[in-house]
């Protein structure tokens, strides 16, 4: 009987077993059929075409080195990063008068003639420039061109034969996509990161001429410049930026996508500098009450808030207050949506451009211009002489402009300083501030005090209307409301 059940026993494990076994395989296939990647091939195929880059230069003690893309003093491996970028040498001791200042990148090599691609910013202001290659042979870089804007740089190497990425198409890319990228952070060439494709057509402050995809491919100081390739093994983007709180890596990095860089790279080519098309207005996204204040149904488009004097914008007949809602057919979802658009149109092509203009739509005509090397409008107001007057609705006190505050708006235009805004009223709900100078105030002009009081009085309690100022940043419109607790 024991020896009966022994072998029951025996048979019941075995057969356990085998069910476990089953099912882990089960498993491993229903992953392999949900088309989770297996990024080896790849790597071995496309790995010898990442270069490492470094670069040196020629800086005083006492001044600031260049440091890598988006790391803040303090940071993790702060330290590590001062001893590379020049701050100090290994043994903490400060730098003499004159150092070589070190800065470390990653790039991609785009031609067998050794022409080799990454961010303006990893060799900026370089005295030499070292490409290193994966079979460590290293060569001296000439830089073909720099795109301050876009942040690509173009350089060529003395080789022949060498291994090259194939160039995928960035528009193509989905959200939701595997990615990969190469490259060298904290010096550790040829690291492998993967992840997704998080969002694309990303906006970043200061950065308004391209759409950046947005990855959660891990990405640190020494990526910069390197591939992001899609799972065919083409490259999509170039590693150019991450967000980051310490310096390190927190799940947002930003990628320069290909079709703008290789628009680049073909400019440069041929004339070593890069131009873009240009409309020659300063806007700002339309907000719910700004929505409702134009009399528009939802939030969208790109808000005229100045009008650069000879722009082609000014030309075609473009207004303040103006809302640009779609561009040669494509839809305008926000203001960022659009300097890509109008940067990446043949300077002299003649757009159709619709607007929405007093809850009006009207189709323009925009023949675009050519970007200028400098588009810096920011003003500096000052503090304005004359009689205040206290706007009581508003809960804001005004005063006239002194002669230099004019002297700083467009020709022909006036308006009213702001002195100081009272707390909780119709004013500082709509976000107004001391400083200000108001020179509309619904699509009307404001000439003086007088004006802005009689404007102000006729506005209907309830109802958003849009008010122009003007701040040290430039123009903004606001969305300002009087309810019934306003009454005076």
């Amino acid at each position: 009987m024991r020896n009966s059940m022994t072998i029951k026993g025996r048979f019941f494990i075995a057969f356990t077993l085998m069910f476990f076994a089953a099912s882990i395989n089960s498993s491993w296939a229903a992953n392999n059929a949900l088309g989770l990647p297996d990024f080896t091939g790849l790597v071995t195929t496309h790995s010898a075409a990442v270069v490492n880059i470094s670069t040196s230069q020629k800086v005083k003690h006492g001044a600031q080195p260049q440091r890598p893309h988006g790391v803040p003093p303090g940071a993790p491996f702060d330290d590590f990063l001062k001893r590379f970028f020049g701050d100090r040498d290994k043994e903490g001791n400060g730098m003499p008068d004159l150092f070589d200042a070190k800065s470390l990148g990653s790039g991609f090599i785009i031609s067998e003639d050794g022409y080799v691609l990454t961010n303006n910013h990893v060799i900026k202001e370089a005295d030499e420039i070292i490409v290193r290659l994966s079979d460590r042979r290293e060569f001296v870089a000439e830089v073909i061109g720099m795109d301050k804007r876009s942040d690509v740089a173009l350089l060529k190497i003395d080789a022949d034969d060498l291994p090259v990425v194939k160039i995928g198409e960035s528009n193509a890319l989905m959200v939701g996509e595997w990615v990969l990228a190469i490259g060298s952070p904290f010096g550790f060439d040829h690291t492998v990161t993967a992840g997704i494709v998080s969002a694309k057509g990303r906006s970043l402050p200061n950065e308004n001429y391209v759409p950046f995809i947005q990855t959660d491919v891990a990405i640190n100081p020494g990526n910069s410049g390197g591939p992001l390739f899609n799972l065919d093994g083409e490259v999509v983007g170039i590693n150019s930026q991450i967000y980051s709180r310490t310096g390190g890596f927190m799940g947002l990095s930003f990628a320069i996508p290909m079709d703008v860089a290789m628009n680049v790279v073909d400019q440069l080519k041929d004339t070593g500098h890069v131009t873009r098309g240009w409309f020659g207005i300063l806007i700002q996204d339309v907000t719910r009450e700004l929505a409702e204040s134009f009399e528009m149904e939802k939030p969208i488009g790109a808000l005229v808030a100045k009008v650069l004097p000879e722009s082609p914008a000014e030309a075609a007949g473009i207004k303040v207050g103006d809302v640009i809602v779609a561009f040669n057919g494509q839809e305008v979802v926000s203001s960022s949506a659009l300097p890509p658009m109008v940067g990446s149109t043949r300077v002299g092509e003649k757009i159709e451009t619709r607007i929405v203009r007093e809850g009006k739509s009207i189709t323009i005509d925009v023949k675009i211009g050519e970007l200028p090397l400098e588009d810096d409008m920011k003003i500096s107001a000052t503090k304005a002489i004359g009689q205040e007057v206290e706007i009581e609705r508003l809960a804001l006190v005004v005063s006239e402009l002194a002669d230099e505050q004019k002297e700083i708006l467009e020709e022909g235009k006036s308006g009213v300083y702001i002195d100081s805004v009272g707390r909780g009223g119709a004013a500082a709900r709509a976000g107004l501030r001391k400083g200000d100078i108001i020179v509309m105030l619904d699509n009307q002009n404001i000439d003086d005090v007088n004006a802005f009081k009689t404007i102000v009085e006729g506005l209907k309690e309830g109802r958003s209307v849009p008010v122009l100022v003007q701040r040290r940043s430039g123009p903004v419109f606001l969305a300002l409301k009087i309810i019934d607790e306003d009454k005076g």
